[in-house]
């Protein structure tokens, strides 16, 4: 008999300076049995850097036609594919194709270094793709945060995020290693 996933709720207050976004969310999170605690909170991070009305979380790692996180337009046209960890490229390609933009969130310490010099020579036509590091000691410290049940503050300043609960909070920063395109 398999294993089911997880399910934890997440209240995530969000206060993105930068895109100028104050919200509540109340969030389901399907942990596959397999994902880590890490991996779990950078999806819910990834949610929260790019949080709207209609942005969703995908049905996660066992499936290889959806992302981590996506949202789409009213046409069912994908917006934003989101991807968190070390995809394949071929995947990243594969999105790139489909999405209007693409979003990686890296992160592993040393690994992600070694993903993106494997991978960056190969991803460099992608105009559309964007790719960020995250610290290991900080998505380990993010780890941390993770239950069945989070109440979560998460604030957003010039790539700068903290996300706090009621005992602990996490600072992070992003670190930009390829950046889409500017729309001409």
């Amino acid at each position: 008999m398999a294993i089911k996933a997880t399910v934890c709720k997440a209240a995530v207050q969000i206060a993105d300076m930068d895109r100028g976004y104050y919200q509540d969310h109340v969030l389901t999170i399907a942990r596959h049995p397999s994902e880590t605690d890490e991996r779990m909170m950078v999806r819910l991070l990834a949610y929260a850097l790019h949080a709207s009305e209609t942005l969703l979380f995908g049905r996660g790692i066992s499936t290889d036609d959806e992302p981590d996180v996506w949202q789409k337009d009213l046409t069912g046209a994908i917006e934003s594919w989101i991807e968190v960890g070390l995809p394949d490229e071929k995947r990243v390609r594969k999105a790139c194709g489909r999405a209007d933009q693409v979003y990686v969130y890296a992160y592993g310490g040393r690994a992600a270094t070694l993903w993106w010099d494997q991978v960056s020579e190969r991803l460099a036509p992608c105009r559309n793709l964007t790719v960020m590091q995250l610290a290991p000691e900080a998505t380990r410290a993010l780890a941390n945060l993770a239950g069945r049940n989070m109440k979560l503050n998460c604030t957003i300043q010039e790539r700068q995020v903290w996300i706090a609960d009621e005992k602990d909070s996490v600072q992070l920063e992003l670190l930009p290693i390829k950046a889409a395109a500017e729309a001409s």
